[in-house]
């Protein structure tokens, strides 16, 4: 892909559905609408919405047994028959209410413009979750090669917007399927990301789910974890194989603990253990200190 033909995808995202649905030449073509055989029909590759609200889809299909498809589905023709560039809520629809066909336009359509409308039309209806909306802005990224201020100029969002949705994408496994699924809200989400033991995420969102716990509770919850994180245990030092030999034969010499502990260049303390008075005169006489003279 040349530069030039990057910088007219991206241009084109910023101008929205409009600037790829506009009337070119190539497009009033392939402006005809004909009956298309549903299942020479595929849904787009780069759709990032992986559910369908089933009510809905049975209210459109209703509506679709009564009256057809009024707004033809738009495809593009592939290797092996067609793919949806918008209309796959109609797609579906036609093939629960029992249709065979459905009205369609055929128009030219790039990879990256199939990315584009994707993404575009889902955005605005506004209907994807939200990790369905963070994978979206991935996409675009990855695929198109725009960084996080450029996807959020040519979708008119704030580039925090954007990075809050791609943080999202971060979460382990099980937490993204709590919130793909709708047990876990935006903001509950958010939250749990900043909880610096990262491997707590997922029994905390757990506990989210089953105690109902809201965002502003969860927020203290969180903070309330962190700082007990802070909290370390005294760092175990492993010593040298000398220095536990030395230990031990000092603690057989003195029938007490021993404890050697090693310093920089050389230096160290050495901590001789005494349960009472007479048991210290002891060591000291083993050590030949005569308080007495």
């Amino acid at each position: 892909m040349t530069r030039n033909s990057k910088e007219s995808q991206k241009k084109g995202l910023g101008r929205g559905l409009e600037a790829l649905f506009e009337d070119s030449p190539q497009a009033k073509e392939a402006e005809e609408v004909k009956d298309i055989s549903l299942a020479e029909i595929r849904p787009n590759p780069y759709q990032p919405r992986k559910t369908f609200d089933d009510k809905s889809l049975k209210e459109l299909s209703e509506s679709i047994k009564e009256n057809g498809v009024f707004q033809p589905i738009i495809i593009r023709e592939s290797v092996n028959g067609y793919e949806i560039i918008a209309g796959e809520r109609r797609f579906r629809a036609s093939k629960l209410a029992g249709k065979t066909t459905i009205p369609a336009i055929t128009r030219q359509f790039d990879e990256a413009q199939m990315m584009e409308v994707a993404v575009l039309e889902n955005l605005q209806r506004e209907d994807l979750t939200p990790l369905e909306e963070a994978q979206a802005y991935e996409m675009l990224q990855k695929n198109l090669g725009l960084t996080q201020e450029e996807v959020s100029k040519r979708l008119g969002k704030s580039r925090p917007y954007i990075a809050n949705y791609l943080r999202l994408l971060t979460l382990p496994q099980k937490t993204k399927r709590l919130l793909q699924r709708g047990e876990l809200s935006m903001g509950q989400a958010r939250t749990l990301l900043g909880l610096k033991n990262k491997d707590g995420i997922d029994k905390l969102a757990k506990k989210v789910v089953k105690e109902g716990i809201t965002v502003r509770k969860l927020e203290a919850l969180v903070n309330n974890l962190n700082e007990k994180s802070k909290i370390t245990k005294p760092k175990v030092v492993k010593k040298s194989a000398f220095i536990r030999a030395s230990e031990s034969e000092l603690a057989n010499k003195f029938g007490t603990k021993v404890n050697i502990t090693e310093g920089k260049k050389g230096r160290g303390h050495l901590a001789i253990d005494f349960g009472s008075v007479d048991e210290l005169n002891r060591i000291l006489n083993l050590l030949g200190v005569d308080l007495d003279s």
